[in-house]
């Protein structure tokens, strides 16, 4: 497979719309297709395009202002706020010789029923949100690192997807698994071969590399995984279950690692609402809402 480049509908960690719809499912049908819960889209107006072009082109802008070429992007799609997440699909934004920059990601194929490697254009990649009149989109600066070349990226794509795969199993992968396993090839100068995965995840227990429980509320949510094709439950540990923790890699998580194991890496976070975007820098979250504090350059979005 070769890398690709354009504007598609990469599938985020879509486990909450997911569940909703698997409950509704199960008092009707027990049939479904994984179709059904992906290549949704919106249709954007034309105010909301224009005012994503912009945020995509503030986007941009602040990519380019570090020479490094290579950083960790994490956007808002669909509110999971319930369970305090605000961020559910990370990519790798890099720049080729060209000048030109794009986000590698996993996404899920619909029409092929697999995941797959992706370079989408910074646009597409802003609007992959479900809410076109809020949004939120964090960058983080990763040290100069050539990117993985091919072979090695694609023995790190697993054949099957899960939304809310369990981040220390080889049976799934998600859109954030995928590439923190790849920055772990990176960072351990991981050699090629078929068991590079399971040597990715060794390394990123080796690192202490544990992601934070997303607590699920209810049971309830956990049986929606009988009728979802893309959410399992099979690969989490039993006790985890069980306590209605699940263990996922999500962007929140690639970032403390970051941080932590390079304290200067630097944060920028940016969001939009109908009025206005709002660039905040620093590793202390934005404001609900996209309300600026002290310090924040807030762009008109009235011109």
């Amino acid at each position: 497979m070769v890398w690709r480049t354009g504007i598609a509908s990469p599938e985020p960690l879509k486990f909450l719309r997911a569940l909703a719809l698997g409950l509704l499912m199960a008092a009707g049908s027990a049939q479904a297709s994984s179709s059904q819960f992906c290549d949704r889209s919106h249709e954007l107006t034309a105010a909301e395009q224009d005012r994503l072009l912009r945020f995509a082109a503030v986007l941009r802008d602040e990519l380019a202002a570090n020479d490094d070429g290579v950083a960790l992007v994490s956007r808002s799609g669909l509110d999971l706020s319930r369970f305090h997440i605000r961020y559910s699909h990370a990519a790798l934004a890099w720049r080729s010789e060209q000048g030109l920059w794009a986000a590698r990601q996993l996404y899920y194929a619909c029409d092929e029923h697999r995941p797959r490697i992706y370079d989408q254009g910074l646009a597409g990649f802003a609007m992959g949100t479900d809410d076109p009149e809020l949004g939120y989109i964090s960058i983080v600066r990763l040290p100069p690192q050539p990117l993985l070349d091919t072979p090695r990226a694609l023995h790190l794509l697993a054949a099957q997807y899960s939304a809310n795969a369990y981040a220390y199993s080889l049976r799934y992968q998600n859109c954030n698994q995928w590439l923190i396993e790849m920055l772990a090839a990176v960072w351990g100068e991981l050699p090629d071969g078929e068991d590079l995965r399971e040597r990715a995840q060794q390394w990123l227990h080796d690192e202490h590399y544990a992601p934070e429980p997303v607590e699920i509320s209810s049971r309830w949510w956990m049986l929606a995984s009988y009728f979802v094709p893309l959410v399992h439950l099979d690969d989490h540990p039993d006790e985890d279950r069980a306590a209605l923790k699940l263990r996922i890699s999500l962007p929140s998580t690639l970032e403390t690692f970051v941080h932590t194991r390079f304290p200067q890496s630097q944060r920028v976070e940016l969001c939009h609402d109908d009025r206005q975007i709002v660039v905040h820098r620093g590793w202390t979250p934005i404001a609900d809402g996209c309300q600026p504090a002290d310090g924040d350059r807030v762009i008109s979005l009235a011109d």
